[in-house]
Order: C-alpha cells, then structure tokens, then sequence
C-alpha cells in the first residue's frame, strides 16, 4: 500500500495536466469553429462570384488545415 502511495501523481501534476488537457480542448474547438467559419465565407464568396476574396479566403482555409 505504502508503494502505490509513492506512484500517486502530485496535485500539482494532476493540475498541470487537466490544465493542458483542457487547453488542448480548447484550442481544438477554436479551430474546429475557424474552419467553419471559413468555409461559410468560401462558399458566400462563390455564390457571390468574388474570385479575390475566395482565393485569399482559400489560402487561409489551406494554412490552417
């Protein structure tokens, strides 16, 4: 029993990592939420027929892919 104790993280452990498992899952919806929007923009663009702006829109969609 007293071996399981010593294999037990920290508290602070633990905090740091629900602290970057929660940052991860953040930044995952941030970009989830991006790569929508973006994509809504490109296909307004399309509809609307604005080549400029589909493309810039298109190279951004790309990068963050």
């Amino acid at each position: 029993m007293k071996k399981d104790l010593l294999n037990t993280p920290k508290q602070s452990e633990l905090d740091a990592m629900y602290s970057l498992f929660a940052q991860l899952v953040l930044d995952e919806a941030i970009h989830s939420f991006r790569k929508k929007q973006l994509q809504e923009k490109i296909d307004q663009s399309l509809a609307a027929g604005d080549k400029s702006t589909f493309l810039r829109l298109s190279k951004e969609y790309k990068q963050i892919s």
